[in-house]
């Protein structure tokens, strides 16, 4: 609410038009070359694949002309990303394929219509999305998900092309198990010619898109690698005039990359990026798309790719690239009437195969095992799913089990015991640093996650779990147990009412067994948070610190000073440091064994800083020989007054 009383009339409109935030920066001499190259190189792609893709959605090829058309103009203006691509891709194509196919054949004028009813549908849950500001649902989705579900929809497409190779009809499947029974059975009718001819296809695509990334002079082969093979694939039929094959094609990413594309681009080019302005645009996209006969469209991660490094600036090289679209349905059309009906397959198989390539990406799958062997199992649960079972449940497995993990990870969150690194006041991970020392009676532990209702039953076995198995502690007096819990909270980020309540019950456990609760180095939010539900008054305010090495000396102070007797605070002490002020100066004070004398303007509470030099004796123990100062808590920070 603050930020949006702080905007002005220009960060309305911008907020409304994002386009307005590089047309009032846009430099004419600079920019407008590159936006022009880059559009005009993506545009020359999207000719081919759009049809292409149209035809794997079961669609007439022209609707996919319409899918690059209208949603790139719309996109350009409302889309917050400058180097999206946005148009007909693979696997969008292919769900409309499985969705609409279950309940209208794909010849019908019908089939049709509700592909266009979904863009329009589409579009709409997207804007709702953007509008609730539900872009952050995205976050749930890992990259290991998305890796292993592209690779699995990368092969099957590929196996769904290969029948276009080899001559001869191959059951219609995004699973694997049918898709290879299919293409094993019908072996004996496998053709030549078509093998040749696409494999001819193929292999130029190849070339052709190597070279283009190799060779920063070569890079427009890359974009015009799809084009060049309809060119060819068009003067063959015109010359030899193949038989006619029924063609079906397949390939490519998920709706929710698209999103994570543009991120991705917007942090290479220098401007941010919001997921919610992202949704709102693409639905808008859609949306209006659907009114010319578009069906779903999303961000491509080839051709963004294509237009990010062929040097697009701003949205205008999307501008561009729905004009060239525009000139093809205006003027070209007819240069593609073989094209149409597939009489030709190869030369568009060769191109959804030569795109599906690069989404093989196993690279990932030996990353994951190396680093994180969590990681690794989504994406091979993600990965032997889709393939066996379908996309669909591929997607909700994937989803499922990245979920399962974060619920995991959030209700047994990392805590850690920290020890003092030595000739420091640093306290980190016995685990992570072992030179690190720890105190007999006191032990420090650091909860790195919030505190909320998910986790505190874990915190608190962990808690006990730390009291009863005692440290291998090497400094202060040997009392046996644990007298001192304290409570590094500075990665706590967040406390509910029901960990407020488990701590109030933690306290009283502990207060029960003579063992004192410190808590150092809470947030601002948190430590209100506790102040209100009275966890302060209950502990005592003296025993809240700004560090962890002041609460450590305090408590130590505490452990030095009845090293001769069993360590117990009496109730006379126990209750003065839940008392007053003044009461809890005074308990702080009487239990130190330096004589200090306190200024009467010290303003309370006070912290005791104790730096100690030690000495280790042969027998192992420390002699103790420092000084105590006090400080006082005052605007200007903290304050010594006395070195002894």
């Amino acid at each position: 609410m603050e930020r949006a009383r702080a905007m002005g009339p220009w960060e309305w409109a911008e907020a409304a038009l994002p386009c307005l935030a590089w047309m009032r920066s846009y430099r004419w001499k600079e920019d407008f070359q590159a936006d022009l190259a880059a559009g005009i190189t993506v545009g020359v792609m999207l000719v081919p694949q759009a049809m292409s893709y149209a035809k794997l959605a079961g669609l007439h090829p022209i609707y996919g002309l319409y899918t690059g058309f209208v949603p790139l103009f719309v996109y350009a203006i409302f889309g917050s990303s400058r180097q999206l691509a946005v148009g007909p891709v693979a696997l969008v194509s292919l769900l409309v394929s499985n969705v609409l196919g279950g309940i209208v054949n794909s010849s019908s004028e019908l089939y049709t219509e509700l592909a266009i009813l979904l863009a329009f549908m589409v579009g709409i849950l997207e804007c709702l999305m953007g509008l609730l500001r539900l872009g952050w649902l995205i976050r749930f989705i890992s990259h290991s998900v998305i890796s292993g579900f592209t690779t699995a929809s990368a092969i099957v497409i590929g196996l769904s092309q290969i029948k276009y190779f080899l001559g001869y009809s191959v059951t219609r499947s995004s699973k694997i198990i049918p898709l290879v029974e299919s293409i094993i059975a019908g072996i004996d009718q496998f053709s030549w010619p078509p093998f040749v001819m696409g494999s001819a296809f193929l292999v130029i695509l190849l070339i052709m898109k190597k070279l283009g990334k190799t060779n920063k002079k070569l890079r427009f082969l890359r974009a015009s690698g799809p084009l060049t093979a309809v060119v060819l694939g068009t003067l063959f039929v015109k010359i030899f005039r193949p038989p006619a094959i029924s063609v079906i094609f397949l390939q490519y990413k998920v709706f929710c990359e698209s999103v994570g594309i543009a991120k991705a681009l917007a942090a290479k080019n220098g401007y941010e990026l919001d997921s919610n302005k992202e949704l709102f645009g693409l639905g808008l996209s859609n949306i209006c798309g659907s009114f010319f006969s578009a069906y779903p469209a999303t961000g491509s991660f080839s051709r963004s790719a294509v237009n990010h490094e062929s040097g697009a600036k701003t949205g205008l090289s999307g501008i561009i690239m729905g004009i060239i679209i525009c000139s093809a349905l205006l003027f070209m059309t007819p240069l593609f009437t073989d094209i149409p009906q597939a009489r030709l397959p190869c030369a568009l198989a060769a191109i959804v195969i030569s795109a599906v390539t690069g989404l093989v990406d196993y690279e990932e799958a030996i990353f994951l095992w190396g680093i994180d062997k969590k990681d690794f199992f989504l994406w091979a649960m993600t990965f032997v799913t889709t393939l066996t079972f379908g996309i669909e449940i591929g997607v909700l497995v994937g989803v499922g089990f990245s979920l399962a993990f974060v619920i995991h990870e959030s209700a047994n969150p990392h805590i850690a015991v920290l020890g003092r690194l030595p000739g420091t006041t640093v306290y980190r991970n016995t685990l992570q640093y072992p030179e690190a020392y720890t105190y007999n009676g006191i032990v420090v532990v650091r909860v790195d996650a919030p505190i909320y209702f998910a986790n505190i039953s874990y915190i608190k076995d962990r808690l006990r779990e730390y009291e009863l198995k005692l440290p291998n502690s090497n400094r202060g007096p040997d009392v046996g147990r644990v007298y001192f819990v304290i409570l590094e909270m500075s990665p706590v980020t967040y406390i509910d009412s029901s960990a407020v309540q488990a701590l109030k019950d933690l306290h009283q456990e502990y207060k029960a067994r003579d063992i004192q609760i410190a808590i150092a180095n809470p947030n601002r939010q948190v430590h209100l948070l506790l102040s209100r539900a009275g966890i302060i008054d209950m502990i005592g305010a003296g025993w809240c610190f700004v560090r962890v090495h002041d609460a450590v000396q305090v408590c130590l102070q505490h452990v030095q000073s009845s090293s001769s007797n069993a360590i117990k605070l009496s109730p006379q002490a126990s209750g003065n440091l839940t008392e007053s002020p003044k009461a809890q100066q005074r308990s702080v004070v009487d239990s130190c064994p330096y004589p200090l004398h306190i200024p009467r303007r010290c303003i309370i509470p006070v912290t005791l800083d104790f730096e100690f030099e030690r000495k280790m004796t042969d027998e192992g123990l420390y002699n103790l020989q420092g000084y105590c100062a006090v400080k006082r808590q005052s605007n200007q920070g903290l304050r010594p007054f006395l070195k002894i």
